[in-house]
């Protein structure tokens, strides 16, 4: 029996400089250097391992969702030793938040066939929410484990993993299939082989659009988010200040200046 395991990856930003478009609310993601989540190497990590432990009897799945750039994402996971990939991408997607993002990934595992095991990182550095592994998982019905530090066993239809909580940790119980958000505690992510690259560099990625995955358009992108940036500022950052000198004036006089500054700015 083919242990099937599903690994979703997330194509980010490379920079901290992130732009926003102010009529969308949505990040603007083009001619932007992009990379693959950080958090997503853990889980791609954990997959690939499972792999080694059970040689032939397990599959590894790579899948995204995003722009056609994404695919370099899919590629670095298969380059560390996932056997295959798919990318979700069309004009449809845009603008997707949370919810309709985690709608597209699950209609398109449900049409990747039969899995047991979907891994995730905890979350993706440019939306830092945490939200879409779990809508993944709340979607395809499936029970979910969050920060997973370390999964104990895998025997026949049940899983063993151990949990990070508050003040400690606690191990876990779970029937397949399952989804699994795990955090960095959990291993340190390989580096590429020469021969992972040519590998991913020859894979063929399987572009999947809508129609594909049998999703609704109208839960979707940006028109299919019920999230709305209503409002987009940004921090002013402000080094005014004052010196003050026994050079010009008494120490007397800059003694009292500085205890009457915090009342000045309104600190007491």
């Amino acid at each position: 029996m083919v242990l099937r395991i599903i690994v979703l990856v997330k194509q980010v930003p490379a920079t901290e400089n992130v732009k926003i478009d102010e009529e969308t609310g949505t990040m603007v993601r083009s001619a932007m250097e992009a990379v693959i989540n950080p958090f997503d190497l853990y889980a791609v990590e954990a997959a690939v391992r499972i792999k080694e432990q059970n040689g032939e009897d397990v599959q590894v799945s790579v899948l995204s969702m995003g722009p056609l750039m994404a695919a370099d994402a899919v590629r670095e996971a298969i380059a560390m030793g996932c056997d295959e990939g798919f990318l979700i991408s069309g004009k449809e997607f845009a603008g997707s938040d949370t919810w309709a993002t985690a709608y597209a990934l699950a209609k398109g595992i449900t049409v990747l066939g039969e899995f047991d095991i979907v891994l995730c990182g905890e979350r993706a550095t440019d939306g830092e929410t945490g939200q879409v592994g779990p809508m993944v998982g709340t979607f395809l019905d499936i029970p979910v484990l969050t920060y997973v530090s370390g999964i104990d066993r895998i025997n026949g239809e049940e899983i063993v993993a151990c949990r990070v909580i508050e003040g400690g940790y606690e191990l876990v119980q779970a029937n397949m299939p399952v989804l699994i958000s795990v955090v960095k505690e959990i291993n340190e992510p390989r580096l590429p082989t020469l021969a992972g690259k040519i590998q991913a560099r020859e894979a063929k990625i399987l572009v999947l659009d809508p129609a594909d995955i049998n999703a609704e358009n109208e839960k979707l992108g940006l028109s299919g988010s019920p999230t709305r940036v209503v409002k987009i500022a940004y921090p002013t950052i402000t080094r005014t200040g004052e010196i003050v000198s026994v050079e010009n004036s008494s120490v007397e006089t800059c003694v009292e200046r500085l205890v009457d500054f915090p009342k000045a700015v309104e600190i007491l």
